[in-house]
């Protein structure tokens, strides 16, 4: 008997901060790409809840290395709603904007070394910041208001700005939740993380630029009513 020949589902990864772990909840960003993806690719969660960049740069080797790297489709790197805290009120998580930006740079060069090009790699800037409805969690956790919009917004442009040096995708949540004067506030559940309709609007624009990297992508296994009944051996065990 021949040994059988096993499938490799290609992968997504996600990569990020609470953001990214959050995102495979009911209605989640991720869980949307995932439900797109189903039987042609595999949607990997890699998101780490309080991490920033510079955690972020550290771990990546750990997650993503030469051996697993050549069955990925894409992958996203979602960071900056932790680096952008303010360094007196949470020095924590706070990373400065030069760091920011050379991390990212640093991500992007570290995918490109194992065998992930930059084409294949999408940045996500930090989504704006709803400063009154943070301000009440902050209280509720004994803490002031440790985050800005504008300060957010300096970490996007550093991440849009990153991105373009490194000739990778860049979806600038900061900018397009506030487009034309719209009430970003409804895309934020506690106006740090996203509310449904943020996922939502993450998931739609991500998908537009993420679809044209998994197009090619076939279908795993054929569809039902092409199974040969008489055989479905000589269906179900052919190539993809």
């Amino acid at each position: 008997m021949s040994k059988l020949k096993t499938l490799t589902w290609p992968q997504v990864v996600l990569f990020g901060d609470s953001i990214t772990q959050g995102s495979f909840q009911v209605n989640g960003w991720g869980a949307g790409i995932a439900d797109k993806l189903a039987r042609k690719c595999d949607v990997i969660n890699r998101g780490f809840s309080g991490y920033n960049s510079r955690w972020g740069r550290i771990v990546l080797p750990r997650i993503l290395y030469q051996d697993k790297s050549e069955n990925i489709a894409a992958v996203t790197v979602f960071f900056g709603a932790n680096d952008c805290s303010q360094q007196d009120k949470n020095p924590q998580q706070h990373v400065p904007l030069d760091e920011y930006s050379k991390n990212l740079k640093a991500m992007s060069s570290y995918l490109t070394e194992v065998g992930v090009p930059a084409g294949k790699v999408i940045f996500i800037t930090p989504a704006p910041i709803n400063e009154a409805a943070w301000e009440k969690e902050c209280k509720l956790k004994g803490c002031p208001l440790n985050r800005l919009n504008s300060v957010a917004g300096e970490y996007a442009q550093a991440c849009v700005q990153a991105a373009s040096q490194c000739g990778v995708d860049v979806l600038d949540l900061w900018t397009l939740m506030q487009k034309d004067g719209q009430d970003f506030t409804v895309y934020l559940s506690d106006g740090l993380h996203l509310s449904a309709k943020g996922n939502q609007f993450v998931m739609q624009h991500l998908w537009e630029l993420l679809e044209s990297k998994v197009a090619h992508l076939p279908l795993m296994l054929p569809y039902w009513g092409i199974v040969n009944v008489g055989s479905p051996e000589s269906s179900l065990l052919c190539d993809p």
